[in-house]
């Protein structure tokens, strides 16, 4: 059995629940047998290598430790879980990556090698990366991981001439697509999708009823144009307007819905979304899913925002000049002024096709 492969299944069931903690997963062997393993708890509450310790008991004494992320050895929230590991007997670490947060960064390391304990770094440290890139980023620069997602036809169409948008992919896709939602702190739109989909944005099971824990909804909205009515504010989970000129009596009926209203500084006639995302990560938000429509993603993408970018495309082709494309804006002047994807991959999903990839800033 791979060990650290067990550790990251456990680090991606906690993506979504952690902020702005990282999503880590701890894995405890003794004698060739897991006696005990964990994920990250809520903020506040017990980290990966704690759940695996408290399952394990006394067989945790000469055991090793496979862990996702170097242990905390700061006391904030929760006591540091290298004391812990220290009082257990834990006999060996093995951690994928080094924790970069500057009240850790190799503290951690050290503190257990002190202590007696053998400490191995680098085991699966791509796929540990992959799995807290957005805490990676968020420690690095205050600021909150931003993927671009859309889903679209294979001539690049997210909605017909008429506007019928419903569905271009197939099931398994959308649950996938609903898999990146529960994993962000942040599910956002453009009003012009609010206005055509009156959609639901909530993290839902394979049985469409909305997880426990869900992302912020937050509605890109200059003049606050979203109606009270909409189908969002009856979904659990808060909504966050952000505009840049509401007048008092929109903003009054929006909050009355049950949404915050956020006024942020405009830039060309919109809301600075840099602005946006800076506030976001004030509020500790480390994953932002950016789910359309084409002008919000255009303006994410022409401003270098994405981190990443998900797109499921449809073995469809609708056409017609006059069909909704899926990224809008101005778009590049010529082909080698176009945004390009590094480190792409490609996954059959369903029916339709999964293409992830990094923005070559």
């Amino acid at each position: 059995m791979d060990y650290m492969s067990r550790a990251l299944d456990l680090a991606g069931q906690a993506l979504g629940t952690t902020s702005p903690n990282p999503a880590v997963g701890a894995v405890l062997v003794k004698e060739g047998q897991v006696v005990g393993e964990g994920f990250t708890q809520a903020p506040g509450e017990a980290h990966a290598e704690i759940m695996a310790l408290h399952q394990a008991g006394e067989l945790a004494r000469s055991a090793t430790l496979y862990v996702t992320l170097e242990p905390c050895s700061h006391q904030g929230r929760t006591p540091p879980c290298t004391s812990a590991i220290v009082a257990a007997g834990v006999a060996e670490v093995h951690t994928a990556l080094l924790d970069p947060n500057p009240l850790i960064n190799g503290r951690g390391r050290k503190e257990l090698e002190e202590a007696g304990i053998s400490v191995a770094v680098g085991e699966r440290e791509e796929e540990a990366r992959q799995v807290n890139e957005a805490y990676l980023k968020f420690t690095r620069t205050g600021l909150p991981f931003v993927t671009a997602k859309y889903a679209a036809s294979l001539d690049g169409k997210i909605a017909t001439r008429t506007g019928d948008a419903r569905w271009i992919t197939g099931v398994t896709a959308r649950r996938r697509a609903n898999q990146l939602r529960a994993a962000s702190d942040v599910v956002m739109v453009g009003i012009g999708t609010v206005l055509a989909d009156d959609p639901l944005l909530t993290a839902r099971d394979d049985q469409d009823h909305p997880l426990p824990h869900q992302p912020l909804r937050v509605i890109v909205d200059s003049s606050g144009r979203t109606p009270a009515t909409a189908r969002l504010f009856q979904e659990p989970g808060q909504v966050l307007i952000a505009g840049s000129r509401i007048s008092p009596r929109r903003a009054g009926a929006l909050k009355g819905a049950g949404a915050e209203v956020l006024e942020l500084p405009a830039m060309d006639g919109s809301v600075d979304l840099r602005a946006l995302m800076a506030a976001l990560g004030q509020r500790q938000a480390t994953a932002v899913l950016v789910e359309g429509g084409g002008r919000l993603l255009g303006s994410v993408l022409g401003l270098g925002l994405a981190d990443k970018v998900v797109v499921f495309l449809a073995p469809v082709i609708i056409g017609g000049a006059e069909a909704v494309p899926a990224v809008g804006g101005v778009g590049s002047g010529t082909v080698g002024e176009a945004l390009r994807l590094a480190d792409v991959s490609v996954e059959q999903v369903g029916e339709d096709l999964m293409v992830v990839g990094y923005p070559a800033w």
